[in-house]
């Protein structure tokens, strides 16, 4: 029987290579985790979740401070933004949050932390810095990349990614984003409200391509009227170096060419999983052009290699990384065949408002010929919404043909954190009842989460049938006001 070096190894130390890492190791396997970067936490930590919302938050209190007038306050005079204090600020959080992923705390779990580069010799053994380390099983976990497309100049051309864009030394007058998707759309608002000119180019024809287009048009249409400007049909002939600026050469929707000027361009297109250099073909890994190929239980080609995460070209957020580390410490240490479910696995872009989904939207029902029925609520008859100046926004809830709930989408203030109840009744598979009939705290926007269910509920509890029902074992008496509101009112005031 062979004997290795650690029960499970893991090649990554992000999201979902941490999760591994701290389940096997509490769990008694012994472990090694290997990252190539500096420190632990991913991208996610350094480069994407943790300094986009950090960087987010401080542009919308700069927005609200210029528009305090709204809230009946004094309006007042707000300086340039110092970028750099921006910064600051942004890898202040990123260190604290780097205490709980840090080398010391993961040792006392009992895991064995390596940086440098791994590669794989064979299925059970990798190479770092030219020491053979061999494990029972391995978990790839080494993330994505950003793309930087084949663009005619875009790499001679000083570009920004989101490995650059939350620690400038100062902010640009003017920024073109290449890509209409959640990380182009959030830093563009962003930008935007710090004080930069920003265009967003994309050759779709809506923002948030995956996302209902009533809701993408709304939230674009919140970025325009914040001075965003868009070039949508747009496809980017070539990239160059102006002067001072950067020129961006697009073909514009109705066919022409228009150069577009800017201090610094983020490109914001996609990203690719991290698969180069890890020697897979020698450990017998298949690899799609998607990422790592991988069945629902997360094993790759060789059944103890597992991916997961974003290099598995799956969901790529790090709650879905989580959630596959999960998965894999059921089926590599508990040896139980769990198999990953992402049917309502939520997601939210952090635009102001939020647009948050789970489970399917009109655009996938349509797509897989579901029929389905939509019951929305919007935020402007929401209480709480009104009181704190939120108007804009909708919940939208679809019921297949049996009156399932499959999906829920929310636009409107804090909707990644009103989705969180639906996590709850869709996985739980709760009644549309017990939400109607839940008590919600008054005034909160999670009150809307109980008023769409409640209008569905509706019709069927204050139905003809029902009233007649009533009517006849109870003998009430009908209506005490009825016909045209005037009327009504008239006869109100007779009885008065």
């Amino acid at each position: 029987m062979a004997r290795f070096d650690y029960d499970i190894g893991i090649i990554g130390g992000g999201a979902a290579g941490l999760t591994v890492a701290s389940g096997a190791a509490q769990l008694g396997a012994k472990t090694l985790l290997i990252e190539q970067e500096p420190a632990l936490g991913g991208d996610c930590l350094h480069y994407g979740c943790v300094p986009s919302k950090t960087l987010i938050k401080s542009a919308r209190m700069y927005h609200a401070i210029k528009n305090a007038g709204a809230y009946g306050l004094p309006t007042v005079d707000v300086p340039p933004v110092d970028f750099r204090k921006v910064a600051d600020r942004i890898r202040s959080v990123v260190a604290k949050i780097q205490k709980h992923d840090s080398v010391e705390r993961f040792c006392g779990l009992g895991a064995q932390i390596k940086f440098g580069e791994a590669r794989f010799t064979d299925d059970h053994t990798v190479d770092l810095d030219g020491r053979p380390y061999a494990a029972k099983t391995w978990v790839i976990a080494t993330g994505s990349s950003p793309i930087v497309p084949p663009i005619d100049g875009l790499r001679e051309t000083a570009h920004l990614t989101n490995r650059d864009i939350f620690y400038m030394d100062t902010l640009p007058a003017s920024l073109t984003i290449l890509g209409g998707g959640p990380i182009g759309i959030e830093m563009a608002q962003a930008f935007a409200r710090l004080g930069s000119a920003v265009t967003v180019v994309d050759m779709a024809p809506q923002i948030l391509g995956k996302e209902d287009k009533d809701m993408a048009e709304s939230v674009m249409g919140v970025l325009a009227n914040e001075g965003v400007t868009f070039h949508l049909n747009a496809t980017v002939i070539r990239v160059r170096e102006a002067a001072a600026q950067k020129a961006v050469v697009i073909k514009t929707a109705e066919g022409t060419e228009q150069t577009l000027h800017s201090e610094a361009i983020l490109v914001a297109i996609g990203r690719t999983p991290n698969v180069n250099g890890l020697g897979l073909e020698a450990a017998g890994v298949d690899v799609a052009r998607g990422g790592i190929t991988v069945d629902r239980r997360l094993r790759t080609s060789r059944s103890h290699i597992y991916a997961a995460g974003d290099v598995n070209g799956g969901y790529q957020f790090t709650h879905a990384a989580g959630y596959e580390g999960g998965i894999v410490i059921a089926n590599a240490v508990f040896r139980l065949p769990r198999k990953a479910d992402y049917t309502y696995l939520p997601w939210c872009t952090y635009t102001d408002p939020e647009l948050a989904s789970i489970g399917m939207n009109e655009k996938a029902a349509q797509a897989q010929g579901i029929d389905y029925a939509v019951w929305s609520e919007a935020f402007q008859n929401n209480d709480r919404s009104l009181a704190e100046g939120e108007r804009t926004g909708v919940i939208k809830m679809l019921l297949d043909e049996k009156e399932k709930p499959i999906g829920v989408q929310i636009l409107g203030p804090h909707a990644g954190d009103l989705m969180s109840e639906w996590v709850a009744v869709l996985n739980g598979k709760m009644k549309l009842s017990a939400l109607a009939s839940a008590v919600h705290p008054y005034p909160t926007l999670g009150e809307i989460n109980k008023r769409v269910a409640g209008s569905y509920l509706a019709p069927k509890i204050f139905s003809d049938r029902v009233k007649k029902g009533l009517k006849l074992f109870f003998n009430l008496k009908g209506r005490a006001c009825g016909g045209p509101q005037d009327k009504c009112q008239q006869d109100c005031e007779m009885e008065g």
